[in-house]
């Protein structure tokens, strides 16, 4: 029953989506898909099924957060591509026995920009930046299944431009601990611009996404497998070539490609509950950040993460592009533990 119900839930919230996917498809608004939290980052960027005590992941799919997290704040940060810092904090309270709320904000800078005019002449410099406010919630219908909304309040300031919008993320999860397998669905950043920087619309990245996690008897193992960029099949993009003379960038848009772009795949080594480490491979940031000078981990990201009950930290690395190196690091504590002690 809980199976069927599972279902029922994913084509309800496809359903909200129909209108949605329409427009999709704008480049704004995409640091909503970068994950606060090391673990996250970790398995490939993008994981909605992967069940532990990390409140941060619940960004990823409001279903993810339960009453078993009360009283826990995480804080994370990273330092992302060329002079971009980023940073999170939230918190999650239980409402009653079978609810839960949590709240966080995210902040996002890109460095410091000059700022130059109609003729190209440097007048000062700026530093854009974005903010997520979101309010989450959850219930858990059974004792397999649970649902969750997440509501986002996003501002967004470029020098003497800004903007405002209002988002919302839906998820349903289906987890049997006995055979420890978790199954998710989520209809992320339906919402549009309140406020717009200028005369231009700037749409929210309206997604579907789906996800797998489960370890076998005897092996210390989640895998995980996330669906991801579901409102179109068509991810086309160019490789560059090998830079030689002659040698021009081509259009890759084949069955294979568009597949693997939509896929994350992800492993989380779990010898014990109290540490982790985990390794995923997403495919569509190999070939969105790909170049001439080719790198072997671009795609491929690594996270550890040790959690001690009251106190828990976590890391992740990842260089999608030669040039790019990105590091993430989160705290997490208990709150009732500390205040207790």
């Amino acid at each position: 029953m809980t199976i069927r119900q599972f279902l029922t839930s994913i084509i309800a919230l496809c359903g909200c989506c129909i209108c949605a996917t329409a427009s999709d498809g704008s480049p704004a608004y995409n640091f909503l898909n970068i994950s606060p939290s090391p673990k996250i980052y970790g398995l490939g960027g993008v994981n909605i099924s992967t069940i532990d005590g990390d409140i941060l992941s619940t960004e990823q799919n409001p279903a993810l957060l339960g009453p078993e997290l009360s009283s826990r704040i995480g804080l994370s940060y990273m330092h992302y591509i060329g002079g971009s810092n980023f940073a999170s904090a939230a918190y999650t309270h239980s409402a009653g026995e079978r609810g839960a709320w949590a709240a966080s904000l995210r902040y996002f800078g890109y460095g410091s920009i000059p700022r130059t005019d109609a003729s190209g002449i440097e007048t000062g410099t700026f530093s854009p930046k974005d903010l997520a406010l979101s309010g989450l919630y959850s219930y858990d219908f059974t004792d397999m299944l649970r649902g969750g909304f997440a509501v986002k309040a996003l501002y967004s300031a470029y020098d003497s431009y800004s903007a405002f919008a209002i988002g919302v993320d839906l998820g349903v999860n289906y987890y049997d601990e006995e055979r420890d397998l978790s199954l998710s669905a989520t209809v992320v950043n339906l919402g549009g611009q309140i406020k717009r920087f200028d005369q231009s619309y700037d749409r929210l990245p309206v997604d579907i996404r789906l996800g797998w996690t489960q370890s076998f008897p005897g092996f210390p193992v989640r895998f995980s497998i996330t669906a991801w960029n579901l409102t179109k099949w068509k991810l086309p993009y160019y490789d560059p070539g090998d830079g030689s003379a002659g040698s021009a960038p081509q259009l890759k848009s084949s069955f294979g490609s568009n597949l693997m772009r939509h896929l994350i795949f992800a492993a989380d080594i779990v010898p014990s509950e109290r540490y982790y480490i985990s390794i995923g491979y997403n495919y569509k940031t190999r070939t969105d950040m790909s170049a001439y000078s080719r790198n072997l981990l671009s795609g491929l990201s690594l996270g550890a993460g040790l959690d001690i009950g009251t106190w828990g930290i976590g890391l992740a690395f990842a260089q999608p592009h030669t040039g790019a190196t990105t590091l993430m690091m989160s705290l997490s504590a208990s709150l009732d533990n500390i205040i207790g002690n």
